[in-house]
């Protein structure tokens, strides 16, 4: 009778701590765990943690009194779209500027943008993490050099009040976790064993999640975000119609005589290294043997020339008087 009233108490009182703090939007949200049997005596379906939101809501009244002051937790990350000559090598400036800072590189594309002169341009972009204190730092030293700045966004998210929710929502599952676990060392029944496990692990599953999202939170705190989109100069360049432009039909010029020296050097290089070799091989043969041919038929022309003289030549008769 007493394991009775000692169950019914201990579940009395897991039952009065569902009034925990909500979690906002940002947070993962936890499903109510729920007892479907009896245990020691029978109790409520649905088992929440109402007794530890009251007391952590006491604590909490506690700090207010004496005046202990909240640590605010903000979110930076900036958002920069710049122009310069080389986006490549901008990019690796980045990449070692991050490396250096003590950051790291998130993710980076590179991709070509064809021009509509048929030229190629590199674009670039780059997402990397710094230290939230060097956050102004990096963003000066992403513009040196810098052609143009299309873009600079600098924001901020204040979850203060997020991270103490989350901090809140922990605790009672993890006053709820001990809780459970002391009601099955008690337990006798198999059934009810596997009943409070299973709710055991819903807690447990609550709790990493929530361990996770204030994870989250303190290493976007502490590491700011910066997303960079770099364009190429000649790709920023606005199209003009009807103007002349010398430079850039000096330029197109120029182009166009480079890739017509790359073909011809490119013929040149095929015939020395191919072409050559097989007409040697195969030209030196054949040189001799028409070489011959023709000799033959030179000789072959001159006897019958010689033999149709000697056929059209009359016999010299001699006279008497001779």
């Amino acid at each position: 009778m007493h394991k009775k009233v000692l169950f019914i108490l201990v579940i009395l009182i897991i039952a009065l701590s569902a009034c925990a703090p909500a979690m906002s939007a940002e947070a993962p949200a936890a499903p109510a765990m729920e007892m479907v049997s009896d245990f020691g005596g029978g109790y409520d379906d649905e088992v929440m943690f109402e007794q530890a939101a009251a007391e952590e809501k006491a604590a909490n009244v506690a700090d207010s009194t004496t005046g202990s002051s909240i640590q605010r937790m903000v979110i930076k990350n900036a958002d920069l779209s710049i122009v310069v000559e080389d986006p490549l090598q901008k990019l690796e400036y980045i990449v070692a500027m991050a490396d250096e800072m003590g950051g790291f590189v998130v993710d980076s594309n590179v991709w070509q943008n064809t021009l509509s002169s048929g030229a190629k341009v590199p674009h670039v972009s780059i997402t990397i993490r710094v230290p939230v204190e060097r956050l102004d730092e990096a963003l000066d030293l992403i513009k040196v050099g810098v052609g143009e700045i299309l873009s600079e966004n600098v924001s901020g998210q204040d979850v203060t009040s997020d991270y103490t929710d989350l901090e809140s929502r922990l605790r009672n599952l993890e006053v709820a976790e001990v809780q459970l676990q002391a009601i099955m060392d008690e337990a006798q029944k198999t059934e009810d064993v596997l009943q409070v496990y299973n709710n055991l692990i819903s807690v447990r599953e609550q709790i990493e999640v929530i361990k996770g999202q204030m994870k989250y939170f303190e290493e976007s705190a502490r590491l700011s975000r910066i997303s960079v989109d770099i364009t190429g100069d000649e790709e920023a360049q606005p199209l003009q119609i009807g103007g002349w432009q010398p430079a850039g039909v000096a330029k197109d010029a120029i182009e166009t005589m480079v890739s017509t020296l790359q073909k011809l050097g490119d013929i040149a290089i095929w015939a020395v290294l191919c072409v050559l070799p097989i007409g040697i091989v195969v030209g030196i043969p054949l040189f001799f043997v028409v070489r011959y041919v023709r000799r033959l038929r030179k000789r072959q022309r001159a006897e019958k020339a010689v033999v149709s003289e000697s056929e059209q030549t009359p016999p010299v008769i001699q006279s008497e008087d001779e």
